[in-house]
């Protein structure tokens, strides 16, 4: 029949969709962590230009930017194994084999990847927001 190649490459694009919107998710993630980091590297030059470089501000836009260093590495990361999740689909249809474990592994690793990126975004913004309430002397 030649309904049957049809209907199961008809499923694996359904399936391939879940990663791929994923990885749209992991595309935004990464370009809020740029604009953070270039806006972290503009303060870190405004406060140089002026010469106002006080010790514990920078070292806190260098904790900042480390953090995101991290944000952006395990998302990147996420967006990798999600695409490894999307080829691992298309290939166990190719192949006809049982690549569950595989799937399961890249995929799963790429949420977790995500969410711990998600985490240093979350610490990145708190020690921001913490600079800003210093800088009015809030508490």
């Amino acid at each position: 029949m030649m309904t049957e190649p049809l209907n199961a490459a008809a499923r694996v694009i359904q399936l391939a969709l879940t990663p791929i919107f994923l990885l749209t998710a992991v595309g935004s993630l990464l370009n809020v962590f740029a604009t953070r980091l270039g806006r972290i590297s503009d303060r870190i030059q405004g406060l140089k230009r002026d010469g106002r470089t006080n010790g514990y501000e920078m070292r806190r836009l260098r904790l900042r930017s480390k953090i995101l260093d991290i944000a952006v590495t395990l998302t990147a990361a996420a967006g990798a194994m999600t695409c490894c999740a999307a080829i691992t689909l298309f290939l166990g249809t190719l192949r006809d084999s049982r690549h569950a474990g595989v799937l399961f592994f890249f995929f799963g690793g790429g949420l977790i990847c995500a969410v711990a990126g998600l985490a240093c975004f979350v610490g990145e913004i708190t020690i921001a927001g913490r600079a800003l309430r210093d800088d009015h002397g809030e508490g």
